[in-house]
């Protein structure tokens, strides 16, 4: 049960996080986001789906983190101005952010105990406040930083462009590889998740009962 919880529950989270950048861009000008199919929870429309789905669920099944998807396509030449912009790439954080606050009045209010579906959704909660914060990381290609970009000299946008296609691939390997840079992440997600009055014993028997295989 906690498997299916936390798969099925981190792929609307991914959809949504897309339909989201999508239907603010919608919004802010570009209008070809629903003859692309953007609108939908579909996760065969959005523009990358190895990126979008497959790499976020293989990475969380390896126990990292809640690894957000690659964003849709958007024709940002059509978007009215450099606030429409930065809102369209916030948009995406602040729908995980939304599922997490969701989940946390759900605890709240209801009568948790460590079996049934509360295990997976104290997991799931925290995955999406790692993926807030995740996509949040100011340097390309992630949300933080292209809400930053409209507002950059184009000369740093132009430097900045030069590394955007291995930058996520050195930040992943620094999360494996560099403890100082994990442990920050994570202290900063317990805060968070602590925040909203996550119970931490299920977070973990959820995880653990996620990776099953490794029981």
């Amino acid at each position: 049960m906690t498997f299916t919880i936390v798969f099925f529950g981190w792929i609307f989270s991914l959809c949504l996080h897309e339909f989201s950048h999508a239907l603010v861009a919608y919004f802010g000008g570009d209008h070809t986001v629903r003859e692309k199919g953007y609108l939908t929870f579909n996760p065969l429309k959005y523009t990358h789906p190895l990126m979008s789905i497959i790499l976020p669920l293989v990475i969380l099944m390896m126990g990292g983190i809640g690894l957000p998807g690659g964003a849709v396509y958007i024709e940002r030449w059509r978007i009215r101005n450099r606030y429409w912009l930065s809102a369209m790439s916030l948009a995406g954080p602040a729908a995980n952010l939304l599922i997490a606050v969701i989940l946390a009045i759900i605890l709240r209010f209801s009568p948790v105990e460590n079996s049934g579906i509360w295990p997976g959704i104290s997991f799931l909660l925290v995955l999406q406040i790692s993926a807030v914060m995740f996509n949040l990381i100011p340097l390309p290609p992630f949300d933080g930083y292209n809400a930053l970009e409209p507002f950059l000299n184009p000369v740093i946008r132009m430097q900045m462009d030069r590394v955007r296609g291995f930058t996520m691939w050195i930040i992943l390997i620094a999360f494996w590889y560099i403890p100082f840079v994990a442990r920050y992440f994570w202290d900063n997600v317990y805060i968070y998740s602590t925040t909203l009055g996550v119970d931490w014993e299920l977070v973990v028997t959820g995880l653990e009962r996620f990776r099953f295989w490794e029981l």
